[in-house]
């Protein structure tokens, strides 16, 4: 039997088109990443760039330390904002992803989301929201933004 996902920490509410309002802005807890987060997603995509992982070689670039992959951090920041299960909105995609800083072992990562946009989708009876996802160090420079896109149906009209 699969688990409820209030069990799971995340809440289930349908929210049509018409019920996001721009400029509505959540934002989420922290998480420090550690080098055991860079060894684990080098291993998951096969992405062992010396920039992540070797200390030595990155005492010689500007940034003198590894830097987490980019993909981790979308990853988590990503990941991080999703409480929330809506069973009438899907995610369309990303737009716009731009790795603005570098995070390394130790920074703390959180996300912060803002409804940008609202604009009709091409198939009837569904609208396009945008998300602008943007994800924040300890000392809340941004590290990496994006756009985040749902397809989201209109409220039924009564009748």
């Amino acid at each position: 039997m699969p688990t409820p996902p209030e069990e799971l920490g995340v809440r289930e509410k349908t929210l049509y088109y018409e019920d996001y309002a721009l400029g509505h802005r959540r934002e989420t807890f922290g998480r420090t990443l550690t080098q055991d987060d860079f060894v684990r997603h080098a291993g998951e995509t096969g992405d062992f760039f010396p920039h992540h992982l070797d200390a030595e070689w990155c005492k010689t670039q500007p940034f003198k330390r590894p830097i987490a992959h980019g993909t981790l951090t979308f990853a988590v920041g990503v990941g991080m904002t999703a409480e929330l299960i809506n069973p009438v909105a899907i995610s369309y995609g990303y737009d716009r992803l731009r790795f603005l800083r570098p995070v390394h072992a130790g920074d703390t990562i959180r996300s912060v989301v803002t409804i940008s946009e609202k604009k009709d989708h091409k198939a009837p009876g569904f609208g396009m929201v945008t998300e602008r996802l943007e994800v924040l160090n300890q000392r809340g420079e941004a590290v990496l933004v994006a756009d985040h896109l749902l397809r989201v149906e209109k409220r039924p009209s009564a009748g």
